[in-house]
């Protein structure tokens, strides 16, 4: 029995790009916002963040962080030219590609307290709990 071809997709998938909203390709089978997945565990001292990078290698990632945001972005680019015996081109391709990831941190995080590594595709990532700020006790002088 032949079935029409929205059984299987999302009804909305055109609809809901128009407005900005990530959905589920099904054509090239990607997300459009399935880069940079990200899982987050709270440990007692802090937070481990293990970012999924796929594709890009240790210098095409970078962590920034400002004004209490945390920003994770990394950016790649390659030529792939392939040529026949007399130069022509056969093929040439050309990639340039870039995302970026903000999580806010909070205030009182220094970029030294932030321990990060790099491996196979993933960005793991230490962040402390931010210490909360006792107000120091100050005695005022009583004249008399």
């Amino acid at each position: 029995m032949l079935m029409p071809s929205i059984i299987g997709e999302k009804l909305f998938d055109g609809f809901m790009d128009d407005f900005g909203f990530p959905t589920y390709h099904t054509q090239t089978k990607t997300h459009t916002a399935g880069c940079m997945r990200t899982d987050v565990k709270e440990t007692d001292g802090g937070y481990e963040l293990d970012i999924d990078i796929p594709g890009y290698k240790k210098e095409d990632v970078k962590a920034k962080l400002k004004d209490g945001y945390l920003t994770i972005s990394a950016e790649s680019n390659s030529e792939n030219d392939e040529k026949d015996d007399d130069g022509r081109y056969i093929r040439r391709e050309r990639y340039y590609g870039s995302m970026s990831r903000t999580f806010y941190v909070g205030d009182g995080i220094k970029d030294e307290d932030i321990k990060a590594k790099f491996a196979d595709g993933t960005l793991s990532l230490f962040v402390p709990k931010p210490q909360p700020v006792v107000p120091e006790e100050k005695y005022i002088a009583i004249e008399g």
